[in-house]
């Protein structure tokens, strides 16, 4: 496994590989969600390459940048154990440099739901994945169904900058009680980890209304709120029954509706998803 730090370094790197490239991008804290993304892409390509990038412009001026678990070594091993051929690791100023001011803006997607309580993140989120896409010329570019609005926004920009990358999506890969596995679980202390089981315990409350003939999406709403209040440490941002290609809020689930979370479990903030089947 090659690991390389410059543009240069890397674009000559991807250059030398043969076949068809699948590209898994992470801040890395490399969990099994991660690994997952890794396995689809050895999969289904001759070569994997991964980056590990904190990127500082998606993050809020309040937000946990900073704090940001790092842990390279270790997430390099992971990554040499899963038969990854190049990891692409650049400094801010590599990816910044002195002068930088050129940044991209994908338009409604944006503007509700992740992007209304963090304003400015998708903008960071698509700046970044376009400059690495433009470095690492992937064939494939694997992200996890988790972060939804994230994945609708990236596949929207590579669609309109014609980008000729396929986005693949991959399903959320959860713990044993079926929290959605994130680097940001680690700051959650005991019992906050025990109160966060209330997140995929409410999605799969709502499955099950749905599955029972509920249709009205403000009763699902209604239903996930009142089993996150039930948490005493838990606390709900936003609750979305929405369409899932546009993000627009429905009143009636009449075909698939993308049911998304965001929930502050003390003062970790947690998101998750599910897709609701009338």
């Amino acid at each position: 496994m090659r690991v390389v730090a410059s543009v240069e370094e890397a674009r000559s790197a991807r250059a030398a590989l043969e076949g068809s490239v699948g590209f898994v991008p992470t801040m890395g804290c490399l969990h099994d969600g991660h690994l997952a993304l890794v396995r689809r892409a050895r999969a289904e390509t001759n070569r994997v390459v991964a980056s590990i990038f904190v990127n500082p412009i998606q993050f809020g001026p309040a937000e946990d940048l900073a704090s940001y678990p790092r842990t390279r070594e270790r997430d390099l091993d992971f990554l040499e154990q899963e038969g990854v051929s190049l990891v692409f690791v650049p400094t801010e100023a590599v990816i910044y440099p002195e002068g930088y001011d050129t940044y991209v803006e994908v338009g409604a997607l944006t503007r509700r739901l992740e992007g209304a309580a963090r304003p400015g993140h998708f903008r960071g989120v698509a700046t970044v994945v376009a400059k690495l896409l433009n470095i690492v010329s992937p064939d494939r570019m694997y992200m996890g169904e988790k972060d939804a609005q994230q994945l609708r926004v990236v596949r929207k920009m590579v669609s309109d900058l014609a980008f000729p990358v396929e986005v693949v999506a991959i399903p959320t890969v959860r713990e044993a009680d079926g929290l959605a596995m994130s680097s940001r679980n680690r700051y959650l202390s005991p019992d906050e980890r025990r109160a966060a089981a209330v997140i995929p315990g409410a999605l799969a409350a709502a499955r099950e209304s749905v599955d029972h003939g509920e249709r009205r999406a403000d009763q699902v709403r209604d239903l996930v709120a009142a089993a996150i209040a039930a948490e005493s440490l838990a606390a709900a941002e936003y609750i979305s029954v929405a369409d899932p290609d546009t993000l627009d809020e429905v009143d009636v689930i009449a075909g698939p509706a993308l049911l998304s979370v965001a929930v502050r479990v003390g003062k970790t903030r947690l998101i998750d998803n599910t897709t609701l089947l009338p």
